[in-house]
């Protein structure tokens, strides 16, 4: 660990880490890497999209459904012709294969990781 990136409590704080569950996945053509454009649901706090690079071990109907956690409180970022809404998180493997991080029992939409 690099002693340089290390945050502070009040830098984790400020991030707003919620629950989600996907509602919608298309194939997102337009975006310029292999992604999928998701619909989230956020319970109390809306619904989201989002530009996800999770091709190469999902397909889109296998994630309708799936809760998944994202940063809520980033600035939308255009990707291609939509408007990315959230931050959907994954882990990063060798061959740079995202896995979605999610939760291990259905808990309410919208409920803060902290």
């Amino acid at each position: 660990m690099n002693k340089e990136n290390l945050i502070t409590w009040r830098d984790f704080d400020k991030m707003e880490l919620r629950v989600g569950t996907i509602v919608n996945a298309t194939e997102f053509k337009e975006a310029i890497n292999p992604s999928f454009l998701l619909t989230i649901d956020f319970g109390d706090f809306g619904i989201r999209q989002s530009s996800a690079q999770i091709t190469t071990l999902y397909n889109t109907s296998e994630i309708i459904g799936k809760q998944i956690v994202a940063v809520t409180n980033f600035p939308k970022k255009q990707i291609a012709n939509k408007m990315s809404e959230c931050l959907v998180l994954g882990t990063l493997g060798q061959e740079n294969e995202i896995t979605l991080l999610s939760t291990d029992k259905p808990v309410k939409n919208g409920i803060k990781v902290g």
